[in-house]
């Protein structure tokens, strides 16, 4: 069974892209040329959130290193303990909200740290795949999409946050 799963996965994506090129040449559609102008609308997307993208990656890489992620965990963490979320995790919820790349440098550093086996090592594991980061993609994909009224967003992704955290709780406890 796996090993037929595995073969599906290895043809999966070449069927789809053939499909696409197939339905585009039936329906009569230039698709190279549609090809080459979605790619151009990307590299336009790309140039102008990359400004965004500078600021998000410069302020969470400034409050790593400064300790302030760390002293803000300890803070917090005194008050999270007790239902199964340790200090050590508090900067990761904290900095996934704003960026995956430097939450995945913390959760190596936990990894290093408590191994990946320990009750903190899966809780990291399984809160990495239950959570967003929230402000990134808010920001990225408002700007790219010029939507300015947000309504109800933030709210709805700061509640799947904490769902996706005591998920996360739950799920590492019956391990």
């Amino acid at each position: 069974m796996a090993n037929a799963m595995a073969n599906f996965s290895n043809i999966i994506i070449p069927a789809i892209i053939f499909y696409m090129v197939a339905h585009g040449i039936i329906h009569k559609v230039k698709v190279y040329e549609e090809f080459i102008d979605g790619a151009k609308d990307g590299l336009k997307t790309v140039v102008q959130i990359l400004p965004t993208l500078i600021g998000l990656m410069v302020g969470v890489g400034v409050l790593r290193a400064s300790g302030f992620m760390q002293f803000l965990g300890g803070m917090i963490g005194k008050l999270t303990e007790g239902i199964g979320i340790p200090a050590d995790i508090v900067p990761l919820v904290l900095v996934k909200m704003f960026s995956s790349s430097a939450a995945t440098g913390l959760v190596l550093d936990i990894f290093k740290t408590y191994g990946t086996d320990s009750y903190i090592g899966m809780l990291t594991s399984i809160l990495m795949s239950c959570t967003e980061t929230i402000f990134y993609t808010m920001s990225v994909y408002f700007l790219a999409a010029k939507v300015t009224k947000t309504r109800y967003t933030l709210a709805g992704a700061l509640i799947s946050m904490v769902a996706g955290l005591v998920a996360s709780v739950v799920l590492a406890g019956m391990m």
